[in-house]
């Protein structure tokens, strides 16, 4: 448990301290943060930001999607964007989207405008902040193929706007200053489409995403990254390591780089099978699979 006396002045936002993440996330394990900080604005935030010691651990949560908060809890401030973080407004030719934005609302916002080339982002389970920091992608989109620019506040709790040109985003990754948390990005359309083919079309991704993975299960989407040249879940099976269990976690028997809590996970076993597997996978092949899923926090509750 950490202390009951604020490290901030007041702020309009909620802090609360010692509070459970297991049910935030989608995985329904981990343990607690520190403090937690739902900003009422960005104003809000930048002061929280601008107090807060520069040696105090901070952690943005998004959608909780595709991460794993590990049994000792987040130390420090974490933050959790939501109100009007999650806008998303007309510009042009694309759209603005708050971080807290889901994807799938910033895609059916798309679709309705006639706007093409979001129409991937309907089968990713996050929000915007967080697609923009791995870059997101599937179904042959991800989001350096729309992303303008992005709008931050760096740790010290000043603004800076970013074009995509400096962000150096590769498969699964963005280059952002260390500390930045994403306040908004702007999106533009590749063109011009009828809204009824693109709702077409995202029907069909869904369509695919829901008969090839455990999307009704605990689970945290893809677990490793696909290797160049091979796909994650073809290194998996051929490992054996379909349906592995492990304490409560277990290898997706539909799609196996897809963990499960199966009832009463705890986030080590989680993290620890996600281990077994890579050690099998390296043992039997010589690739090391990379995660893909973020790991957050500590491994043991402190004392």
């Amino acid at each position: 448990m950490t202390s009951t006396a604020a490290p901030f002045q007041p702020l309009r936002g909620r802090l609360k301290a010692n509070v459970p993440l297991a049910p935030r996330s989608w995985f329904r394990t981990g343990g607690q943060a520190d403090w937690l900080f739902v900003p009422q604005d960005e104003e809000d935030l930048a002061t929280a930001l601008q107090q807060s010691p520069p040696d105090m651990p901070l952690t943005v949560l998004g959608a909780c999607s595709n991460i794993i908060i590990r049994d000792g809890g987040l130390a420090g401030l974490t933050l959790r964007l939501a109100g009007g973080f999650a806008q998303i407004e007309a510009d042009g030719d694309g759209l603005i989207a708050g971080a807290a934005a889901l994807d799938s609302s910033v895609a059916e916002t798309a679709a309705r405008a006639g706007m093409a080339g979001f129409a991937f982002l309907s089968t990713i389970p996050g929000s915007i902040g967080g697609a923009v920091r791995m870059n997101a992608g599937a179904y042959e989109g991800d989001m350096a193929s729309l992303l303008d620019w992005v709008e931050i506040l760096t740790r010290e709790g000043t603004y800076q706007r970013l074009p995509a040109a400096d962000l150096h985003m590769g498969y699964r990754h963005t280059t952002l200053p260390d500390g930045a948390i994403v306040l908004r990005a702007r999106l533009k359309a590749q063109g011009a489409e009828d809204p009824a083919l693109i709702q077409e079309a995202m029907h069909v991704m869904r369509a695919k995403r829901e008969a090839s993975q455990p999307l009704r299960a605990r689970t945290g989407g893809s677990t490793f990254r696909n290797p160049e040249g091979h796909k994650a879940w073809e290194l998996i099976d051929a490992t054996g390591c379909r349906g592995l269990r492990h304490g409560g976690a277990q290898i997706s028997e539909k799609h196996c780089n897809f963990m499960l809590n199966t009832g009463h996970a705890t986030s080590t076993e989680l993290e620890d099978l996600g281990e077994m597997v890579r050690a099998r996978v390296l043992a039997q092949s010589g690739i090391e699979l990379q995660w893909e899923i973020k790991r957050l926090g500590r491994l043991s509750h402190p004392a």
